[in-house]
């Protein structure tokens, strides 16, 4: 995935719903940017600042800013995140 269309993921390296969300994306085959805060905290801040949460993952896919884990696995389970990813 190229351009603004590609899969962004903040997270740490220990979080349990970091783990999960990265291995939900990577059984489907999605390549995405994994970004981790583990330590920065003005990257952290940077990513509360334009999601407006403070928990990791914090998952978009192109423009479109899909929350934690939580939400990627709804959107996977109602048959919406392919859609996302194919349309992204």
């Amino acid at each position: 995935m190229t351009g603004n269309n590609k899969v962004v993921l903040y997270g740490t390296s220990m979080c349990p719903y970091c783990v999960a969300a990265r291995r939900l994306l990577e059984s489907l085959d999605v390549d995405y940017e994994n970004i981790s805060v583990d330590g920065d905290h003005a990257l952290r801040q940077h990513m509360e600042t334009i999601s407006g949460r403070y928990t990791v993952p914090q998952i978009w896919i192109g423009d479109t800013h899909v929350g934690g884990y939580t939400e990627l696995q709804q959107l996977a389970s109602v048959g919406k995140l392919e859609g996302m990813l194919s349309s992204a």
